[in-house]
This record gives structure tokens, sequence and C-alpha cells, in this order.
């Protein structure tokens, strides 16, 4: 079973109202870019990746929570980073029953990941 089809039945696993935000949230990260791949990593957990690490979700007790592997270094002017804040690095989005996601703004977090992720390589290629 590869990484994608994991997700899938991990999502189907999700009976609740946690299920379909997991399934917009990864709907609305694959939509960013179509270079996003998805992995399947620590211990059974949704990673998405382009030129780096973008962002994990885990589904809790009561909320979907979306980290961002280098959330602190990302602009957030739409101000959807809301856990997670006090760290140097990872920022996270927590989804909470009712909430209502603003894709667009999602879409752009994604895409400023990307591009971070972009800037860091070349730098490590430029030595």
């Amino acid at each position: 079973m590869n990484a994608s089809e994991r997700i899938d039945e991990l999502i189907a696993g999700i009976a609740d109202w946690r299920g379909e935000t997991f399934a917009n949230v990864r709907k609305i990260i694959l939509a960013a870019d179509e270079g996003i791949v998805e992995e399947w990593k620590y211990m059974g957990s949704p990673v998405w990746y382009r030129d780096g690490m973008i962002a994990v979700v885990n589904a809790h007790k009561d909320k979907v929570k979306l980290t961002f592997a280098h959330g602190a270094s990302l602009p957030d002017p739409d101000k959807l980073f809301n856990a997670s804040l006090e760290g140097n690095a990872r920022r996270a989005i927590d989804f909470f029953e009712g909430d209502k996601i603003d894709a667009h703004a999602l879409k752009n977090l994604v895409r400023a990941a990307i591009s971070l992720n972009q800037t860091k390589a070349k730098k490590k290629a430029a030595g």
C-alpha cells in the first residue's frame, strides 16, 4: 500500500467531523502545487513534501492539527497559525469542530512553505 492509499484508509476510518476536516485540509494542500508528494511517516502520520517537508497532519480527540515544519519562518498575513507559537521552527493550525477552513489563505501558506524550501535548497546547493 502506498502513502496515498494509507492516507485514504486513515481518513476513511475517522467517522466524525475530523475525517471531513482532514480530507479538506489534504485536498487544499495537494491543490496548492502539483509537485507536492504525500508520504507516510512518524509511525502513521501523513506528511507532505515539495523540495523539503511542508507539513504533517494528525487527528486528535478534539481537533485536527496541521503542523508546518518551518512555520516560524513563514509569513502568516491571514493569522492562520493558532498553536505551537512558542517554538523556533514549527507552527500549527488547530482545526476544531465547526471551524471554517480558509482554502485560499491555506493554499498561500503552503505555497510560502514551498518557496522557503526552494530557497533553502538553492542556498545549500550554492554551498
